[in-house]
Formats: structure tokens, C-alpha cells, sequence
């Protein structure tokens, strides 16, 4: 008796399909949003690794253990990958936001910078000839 094979001949070359063994564990966190930010700007191992002077090898490590990286391989990374650091860190890049209410001046400036830039300007021409002023008499005095 024969055996039957079940592979399909007209099934052509996936290029979709994952090259390599696949992971025996899982990825650190920095290892998974480095790998993630790779993917997302187009890039092979290997073609990163050149971008930082590394080899594929070593960034293959960096994307599957825990590693601890000096500042300027993290400021390599981020710089090949157009992302910042804290992004390579699961950071969110928002300022903290610091207690109690905003000052008044603080306001005001926020809805001057809100303005097109010839009015910034008529308004910062008005505000510095005001503390010229200022300044003048505290001398004078």
C-alpha cells in the first residue's frame, strides 16, 4: 500500500509566513515594543542593527531577553526607529502634570500662543514696551 501525501504542490511561497524557529519563551516587555517599533518602520533585524552598529544577532538577543543597554544604544535605537526613548521604554511622553491651577499669566500666554503669528507678535510688541517701562522706573528708583 502507498501513502497518500496531504501536501498541496499548488500552493506557491507565503512570504507572509514567520522565517526562523520559532521562540522557545516569550519576549521581555522592551524586547516586544522594540521588535514592534522595528515592524513599524519597515525594518529587518539586520537592517537595524547595521543602523546602530550592532550585528542581526545581538538585536535578535535585545528583542528576546532581558537586557540592560547603555544610553547611547537606547538613543541609537531611537533615532534609527524615529521614536523616543521613552517610547522604547513604554513611557507615555506626556508631561506630568504639575498640582493646583494654572497662573494667570500662564493662561494668558497659552491664548497668545493659540493666536496666528502677526498677532503673537502685536502682542508680544505691546507686552515688552510695557515691561521696558517697568524696568525703566524700577532703575529710576
Amino acid at each position: 500500500m502507498q501513502a497518500i501525501s496531504n501536501i498541496s504542490t499548488n500552493r506557491g511561497y507565503d512570504p507572509h509566513m514567520p522565517a526562523g524557529r520559532p521562540p522557545i519563551k516569550m519576549p521581555t516587555e522592551f524586547g516586544r515594543l522594540l521588535a514592534s517599533a522595528r515592524k513599524e518602520a519597515g525594518l529587518t533585524q539586520l537592517e537595524l542593527a547595521q543602523r546602530v552598529g550592532t550585528t542581526q544577532r545581538v538585536m535578535a538577543y535585545w528583542e528576546r531577553e532581558s537586557v540592560v543597554l547603555k544610553a547611547e544604544q537606547l538613543n541609537a535605537l531611537a533615532d534609527a526607529l524615529g521614536v523616543s526613548v521613552d517610547g522604547l521604554l513604554g513611557r507615555s511622553s506626556k508631561p506630568t502634570q504639575r498640582g493646583g491651577p494654572a497662573g494667570r499669566a500662564k493662561r494668558v500666554f497659552d491664548q497668545v500662543n493659540s493666536l496666528p503669528r502677526d498677532r503673537q507678535k502685536r502682542v508680544l510688541d505691546v507686552l515688552e514696551t510695557v515691561l521696558a517701562g517697568e524696568l525703566a522706573q524700577r532703575r529710576a528708583s
